[in-house]
């Protein structure tokens, strides 16, 4: 099973459009692969003011959001196959492990906050994953859903035009990337590395991971204690 439907309930329904109606998702959703819609958390409002927020018991210089617009939201978008995330900066880290996983998950629902966050019935009630995409704080969480939507649509089959390219990227067995170079051989008076040219497939795949290796040791040695043994 893989990821068929995306859902994200934002208050900045433009600023999702604009993204993902690009590049390879675009592509994806044009081509089938997967189905994302996007929601207007204030579709789910009460009042003629649209009013989704209201200050938070106890005192606070913030708003939250509310939870009756968010649990009709929620309530309406929901089938068995659903999990529901909601991106937040005090959630588990998003990685690619983690990504993976979400990929092989049938529908999501992404809640984006916003203000201060939302209401802890929510979370507690409704929400079955918090996840953040960094140790930093963003104006709202329309940018971390896209970025988490960016993240595993490209382990659905069928978004990526080769699939080899995933074995590729960073983080894969958890190194960083290595090296590449594009023609010409030679410009401004560096060259291409001489194994590149060679024509050796194995040799090529050699140099690629030494090169991974070197490169996550100098940068993120952390990584290298997530290596299989």
């Amino acid at each position: 099973m893989s990821l068929k439907r995306i859902d994200i309930i934002t208050l900045f329904p433009a600023m999702a459009d604009a993204v993902l109606a690009e590049s390879m998702i675009g592509r994806a959703q044009r081509s089938g692969a997967v189905e994302i819609q996007i929601h207007n958390l204030r579709d789910w409002s009460k009042d003629k003011h649209n009013t989704v927020d209201d200050r938070p018991f106890g005192g606070g210089a913030g708003m939250l959001l509310k939870p009756e617009p968010l649990f009709d939201a929620i309530e309406s978008l929901k089938t068995e196959d659903s999990t529901v995330i909601f991106l937040c900066p005090d959630g588990e880290q998003l990685g690619t492990p983690l990504v993976r996983d979400l990929a092989e998950h049938k529908h999501l629902i992404l809640i984006s906050g916003h203000y201060d966050g939302i209401d802890q019935r929510v979370r507690d009630m409704l929400v079955d994953r918090e996840i953040s995409i960094g140790d930093y704080v963003l104006t709202n969480g329309t940018l971390p859903a896209l970025v988490l939507v960016d993240c595993v649509c490209r382990y659905i089959p069928g978004v990526l035009g080769e699939e080899k390219s995933l074995t590729q990227d960073s983080f894969h067995d958890s190194l960083l990337g290595f090296p590449q170079f594009t023609r010409p051989a030679e410009f401004r008076g560096v060259a291409v590395p001489e194994i590149l040219l060679s024509g050796d497939h194995k040799a090529v795949e050699r140099w690629r991971k030494e090169e991974q290796i070197n490169k996550t040791r100098e940068r993120r040695p952390d990584l290298l204690d997530k290596q299989p043994e």
